[in-house]
């Protein structure tokens, strides 16, 4: 069959009970309580009901209960002929019920049939069933005709109501759990994104600290194998283990501003500049804390652009301009350009690419190359 709204059952969750507050299941039990008193009631509340009677009509009303237990099961596992047996069974109970005399009983089971049907069945197989209830109601009530109609009728207006209720509350179950799977899906996003950052700010440190070292390590064996006096080559380790020493300081930075604890950015780079020979540094525009992502990606700029300095261009003049807008922030490092070094070939090349791929993950952009005096690095994040 195809599905569409004749034929579509109602919903897991609209079924079943999970969507149920507490006090609507209370409610339920207080209702099924309810029908089996007045089973009991029209079972036991007749003169007719001595010896085998009582014997039959426990068995009855016990085969009733089963069977509708079994019901409600068959229904939330969406099997529709062993539903429709179950339904012919409770009807059959009711028939049965009434040729005894119950007619409580039979009329307790009419309705019920009729009410559960609309609400827990296709409205294609659920209208038969409710009809076939309905009119067996219908036959043996003792009201007139004006009444049993409006009571058919509340009857089935009763199963749709309920029909409605259980689809809304199943759509609010489904998107409670699609809100819960989202929330999910975007804190695991979170968490791949910090990962990912962390991993960024760590490479970057290391990066920068162990291609300095190696600038100074290869210079040390370059002097070494031009016979080089010891003080020459000294200076290069020296060098190198200061270097070593300065990035131990910058990853503990590192650490501290994936934790939110950063010295200023105008600080930073004005030591920053301190330990580079003829380097300066001008910083305008309103001073103002920058986001950790954003002051994390000049602070990496102007280190690897200072490292570019020392190995490509060593003794050249470097300015470095840091420019507060409105919606930007802008660093500028410009050197004066010089011979190259003898360690320009070392090192393995990303150092402008990654410093890229950061201002491109924040939606800036970095542009380097050569200007009329030497070399130019120039950074924008947005703000």
């Amino acid at each position: 069959m195809t599905d569409n709204v004749w034929t579509r059952w109602p919903s897991r969750e609209a079924l079943g009970r999970e969507a149920t507050t507490r006090p609507r299941r209370l409610l339920g039990w207080v209702t099924r309580s309810l029908v089996l008193v007045m089973l009991l009631w029209g079972a036991f509340h007749s003169s007719r009901v001595q010896g085998w009677g009582v014997l039959g009509a426990v068995t009855g009303i016990l085969l009733s209960a089963v069977v509708a237990w079994a019901l409600f099961r068959t229904t939330l596992a969406h099997r529709l002929w062993p539903s429709l047996a179950l339904y012919g069974v409770l009807l059959t109970i009711a028939v049965a019920a009434q040729a005894a005399h119950f007619g409580v009983v039979a009329l307790v089971l009419w309705c019920g049939c009729a009410i559960t049907a609309l609400e827990r069945l296709p409205i294609a197989a659920a209208l038969p069933v409710t009809v076939v209830a309905l009119a067996f109601y219908a036959a043996f009530n003792d009201d007139v005709w004006l009444t049993t109609l409006a009571t058919t009728a509340g009857l089935s207006l009763a199963g749709y109501v309920l029909r409605l209720d259980a689809e809304a509350r199943g759509n609010a179950q489904r998107l409670l759990t699609q809100e819960r799977a989202a929330r999910a899906a975007e804190a695991e996003s979170a968490a791949l994104a910090e990962r990912a950052r962390i991993a960024r700010e760590i490479h970057d440190v290391l990066a920068h600290s162990l291609s300095a070292q190696l600038v100074h390590l290869e210079a040390a064996r370059l002097l070494i194998e031009g016979g080089a006096d010891r003080d020459q080559i000294l200076e290069r380790v020296v060098a190198a283990r200061g270097m070593a020493r300065d990035g131990l300081a910058e990853t503990r930075q590192a650490l501290s501003a994936l934790r939110g604890d950063m010295t200023p950015l105008e600080d930073f780079l004005s030591e920053l500049v301190g330990t580079a020979d003829g380097a300066e540094t001008t910083i305008s525009g309103e001073r103002r804390p920058l986001p950790v992502e954003a002051s994390q990606a000049v602070r990496r700029v102007a280190q690897e652009a200072l490292t570019n300095v020392r190995k490509h261009a060593p003794g050249a003049r470097v300015r470095m301009r840091l420019e507060y807008g409105e919606e930007q922030v802008t660093l500028v490092v410009r050197d004066s350009g010089g011979s190259p070094g003898e360690l320009t070939t070392t090192g393995g090349g990303y150092g402008l690419l990654g410093m890229r791929e950061r201002a491109e993950l924040l939606g800036g952009s970095l542009h380097a190359g050569p200007d009329d005096e030497g070399f130019v690095v120039t950074l924008k994040v947005p703000v």
